[in-house]
């Protein structure tokens, strides 16, 4: 069977693929930016508040026993999405053109015994994949591998990427990146330093070259902007992404919000109000226990990785998992031991 859904953004011509490092700052960092105000949130009123946020999806009723084995280590493996939401606020940023939500953001996050390294695995949204039965829709192929989010919801791209891989995916985290304007507004704004002029940007956005203030709105629109950015494609939006995360983490640092229990309960609300997680997960004392575990994991270390790709022979605008590479890399996964190089090759980027 094949699922001839389309891609939301567009054009038809051959984009290239998102390559290594792409958006995982981004998803990466709301990890690590509710450890550092969970940390801050003190007082019961503020604690249960908070808590009550936090949306969670109970996986292990949704999928049942069909799944594979964990790890043979204390390893975890964590899937975090970034759904983008076009609804509401969002949709000025598409001209009101685009409705729904979709996984805009796919990591595994493979963290070994240890806990001291992690490494996180990009899969390109446009991957056609092979989309496991679900609840009442039957299985599918060559199913663009972000469609799986919209139409069926978070446990079925749960279920999907335990198919392609073989790899158990112990917990799950999704990001509403509408949320994400709010954090930066409660933050009070991030200073990024522009490389060159952005005009004609999602919602109007219009940028002079050198530091900028920006708020809520025109960070969100910021990170989601290729037009008018370098070659126009998505290098040019991987590269604003990863200078705003930056920006972001550094405001965040020097803000000191362990010190100001008011400021970081007030960020803390903001980005939980985003977040949904696996039911075991789903409560601010599970996610700080989780966090601590993973303290030994320096961010800035963190290995980034792309699902090995290449253009698919039928439909050049979309890709396919790159063979052998890819069943290399999962295998790694599987058995929480060191990627080879081989296994990091994409034949779509020329890496």
């Amino acid at each position: 069977m094949t699922d001839n859904s389309t891609s939301p953004s567009g054009p038809t011509a051959r984009r290239r693929p998102r390559t290594r490092g792409q958006r995982v700052r981004r998803a990466l960092l709301w990890t690590l930016l509710i450890v550092v105000v969970g940390a801050g949130a003190t007082g019961y009123w503020g604690y249960s508040s908070i808590d009550g946020n936090i949306k969670g999806v109970d996986l292990d009723k949704a999928l049942g026993d069909d799944r594979p084995p964990r790890l043979p280590t204390a390893g975890q493996n964590l899937l975090v999405l970034g759904s983008d939401s076009r609804a509401g606020a969002n949709a000025a940023l598409d001209g009101g053109k685009v409705s729904g939500a979709r996984s805009d953001t796919a990591l595994v996050v493979h963290i070994p015994e240890g806990r001291t390294r992690a490494t996180a695995i990009s899969i390109p949204r446009d991957t056609l994949v092979t989309r496991p039965a679900c609840g009442t829709a039957p299985a599918a192929q060559r199913v663009m591998f972000n469609s799986v989010y919209a139409q069926y919801g978070p446990a079925c791209v749960v279920k999907t990427v335990e198919k392609m891989s073989g790899v158990r995916l112990d917990h799950y985290m999704e990001i509403d990146f509408a949320g994400f304007k709010d954090l930066v507004d409660a933050i009070g704004g991030v200073t990024v330093d522009i490389d060159e002029p952005i005009r004609n940007g999602p919602g109007g956005l219009d940028l002079a070259a050198g530091p900028q203030r920006l708020d809520g709105t025109q960070s969100l629109a910021f990170v989601r902007t290729r037009y008018g950015v370098k070659d126009g494609s998505d290098l040019g939006r991987i590269s604003n992404q990863q200078k705003f995360l930056t920006a972001l983490l550094t405001e965040v640092k020097k803000q000191d919000l362990l010190g100001s229990p008011t400021k970081s309960y007030k960020i803390a609300d903001s980005a939980t109000k985003a977040l949904t997680t696996d039911s075991e997960l789903a409560s601010l004392s599970a996610l700080s226990e989780f966090a601590r575990s993973m303290n030994g994991v320096d961010p800035s270390t963190m290995e980034t990785v792309m699902l090995p790709v290449a253009y698919d022979k039928r439909d050049p605008n979309r890709v396919v998992a790159a063979e052998p590479n890819a069943s290399l890399l999962w295998k790694a996964i599987r058995e929480d031991a060191p990627i080879p190089a081989s296994a990091k090759k994409s034949p779509a980027t020329g890496g």
